[in-house]
């Protein structure tokens, strides 16, 4: 019983000794707060990766207790986790602003061709007679939606990508109600007849 009582003394004191010579993951926890800075840095990884950037400060957190509590082991593990998570932050916020801008463009170009139709539109219109029009305010409404697509471009232009959508799906509704009315009043003049 004595020897065992030893020997389990020993290895208590082994223990206690390799715990002690433990060090918290130092250099891998830096690189992670680092890797963490720099994804929070970037505006198209705060914009467009919100999910992953949290992830990355959640792994960040979850590293610090750890290492507070001296499971370095389990430090080291969210440290990598934390890293990963910021690179991939980024990778996605990247992402997220070349098809932003993709989309943009796309809209903002694509619409050219239907302002010139329905102006060609609203100038056939008034050759009509009989119909029910306000010309004054079509064109009016053709004019606010030219302003607005110039402003769409401006924005393209100045990377301000959601302004552009956002002006480009304005300038496309005002043409849909313009070419609707317009429609509509052909329709009734040619019941009428």
């Amino acid at each position: 019983m004595k020897k065992f009582t030893i020997i389990l003394a020993v290895i208590f004191v082994f223990g206690s000794i390799l715990t002690a010579c433990a060090k918290p993951p130092t250099e891998e926890m830096n690189r992670a707060q680092d890797a963490v800075l720099r994804a929070e840095s970037d505006p198209d990884a705060v914009v467009y990766a919100g999910n992953t950037l949290i992830r990355a400060r959640d792994a960040l957190a979850r590293m610090q207790n750890e290492a507070d509590a001296k499971r370095y082991d389990e430090a080291k593990y969210y440290a990598s986790e934390a890293i990963s998570a910021a690179e991939q932050a980024i990778a996605d916020g990247k992402l997220g602003s070349v098809r932003l801008r993709d989309e943009a463009a796309n809209l903002v170009n694509s619409l050219s061709g239907p302002l010139a139709e329905t102006s060609n539109a609203l100038n056939a219109a008034r050759q009509v007679r009989n119909l029910d029009l306000d010309f004054g305010a079509l064109s009016g409404e053709l004019d606010s939606a030219r302003r607005t697509y110039d402003h769409a471009r401006q924005n393209l232009t100045a990377n301000n990508y959601r302004e552009a959508i956002a002006d480009g799906q304005s300038v496309r509704s005002t043409l849909a109600g313009i070419n609707s009315r317009l429609t509509g009043a052909v329709q009734m003049v040619s019941r009428k007849q």
